[in-house]
């Protein structure tokens, strides 16, 4: 029996792994996909997610991740630039995520590739290999709820439908955009946009429900609609590398996990917080919980424990996203808040700096 067993092979799980097998515990990690593959995230790597990586050991210049110092904010005519308070680092999950499970195999933890969890306990996990008993489980299933452990969304932001595609910009645009990550803000939703590696630009975009349907529901109407913005002019070109775009619904932003009466089940990830897309804080945040649960379970802390401090170390960014997010939905607080940043374009450093995950 390993003594630990954590659910999701993504930045969380894996990670966790790592650190968890470093420590001499027996870990067995479950991922439901066969081979690495591209999932629906912003790919933009904080300061705070750097220097996770960084104590793991993953080498980001070998892997080829992008380098980006600059912020673009726009919407409609008009665009502030702003020097973020950091270089921050652009690269995809496929790669990441890879990485990361290579490491932990490397370190000494049992990876299972192709294996579902079909439902979760505290001591018992119903898996297509079988019933499994671990004394420790660690969820990191990422987006995706497992049947026994699913998230307490009320009160969340669920309102938005998530789109995600690579794009291989047409020299011009691609040099344009080099260094920089873009935040284009349109009615009822936001795209962002930056180089990961090899040159490819990766785009993600959020729309409300409500505007999608108005629209006509499908992915072509939602790009036709970007590139009606004047500085999305750039993707006019762009070659889509991706068959389809990444699609998810649903997303609870503002969930931060509080324990239920008889949770024994580390949460890790989007599993434990979702903050919002445009802080680019995401992969930070499951990287540091990570390293928290693995601490905490070296140490014979409980689930309880490492929640209760994961919420200390997040409140008060999530609170900055979140509000920042529900004001931009709404005409008047964003109008305001716009004309605030345009001229004030310092303000920018000081909203990413409240959006960090508090440090430890």
């Amino acid at each position: 029996m390993n003594e630990v067993v954590i659910v999701g092979g993504g930045l969380a799980g894996g990670a966790a792994a790592i650190q968890l097998a470093r420590a001499g515990r027996s870990v067995q990690l479950l991922e439901r996909e066969r081979e690495p593959i591209d999932k629906i995230c912003g790919e933009f790597l904080s300061i705070e997610a750097q220097r996770a990586l960084d104590r793991l050991g993953v080498d980001l210049d070998r892997l080829g991740a992008s380098h980006i110092s600059t912020l673009r904010l726009a919407w409609s005519r008009r665009r502030i630039e702003a020097p973020l308070p950091f270089t921050a680092r652009g690269l995809s999950r496929k790669r990441l995520d890879a990485a990361l499970l290579d490491l932990a195999e490397r370190t000494g933890a049992k990876i299972d590739r192709g294996v579902t969890v079909r439902a979760a306990e505290a001591r018992r996990l119903v898996t297509t290999l079988g019933d499994l008993a671990p004394m420790v489980t660690l969820a990191a299933s990422g987006k995706h709820d497992v049947r026994g452990i699913s998230r307490d969304v009320a009160g969340c932001d669920t309102d938005y439908v998530g789109f995600k595609i690579h794009l291989r910009l047409p020299v011009r645009a691609r040099a344009d955009l080099d260094g920089k990550v873009d935040v284009i803000l349109f009615e009822d939703g936001y795209a962002g946009l930056q180089l990961i590696e090899d040159g490819i630009a990766n785009l993600c975009l959020l729309i409300t429900k409500r505007r999608l349907s108005a629209i006509g529901g499908t992915w072509r109407a939602v790009f036709e609609m970007l590139l009606r913005e004047p500085y999305a002019a750039m993707l006019e070109d762009a070659e889509e590398i991706f068959a389809r775009p990444l699609t998810i619904a649903g997303v609870p932003y503002g969930y931060l996990h509080r324990d239920n009466v008889d949770d024994r089940i580390f949460r890790l990830g989007d599993q434990a917080a979702v903050i919002p897309s445009f802080c680019g804080e995401g992969m930070a945040i499951a990287l540091h919980s990570a390293a928290l649960a693995a601490l905490v379970v070296v140490e014979g802390g409980d689930a309880a424990a490492h929640h209760a401090t994961l919420r200390r170390d997040l409140r008060r960014s999530m609170a900055v996203a979140t509000t920042l997010q529900r004001c931009g939905r709404t005409a008047l607080p964003r109008h305001l808040l716009l004309g605030l940043l345009r001229i004030h374009p310092g303000l920018i450093s000081q909203l990413v700096r409240g959006t960090r995950v508090a440090a430890r």
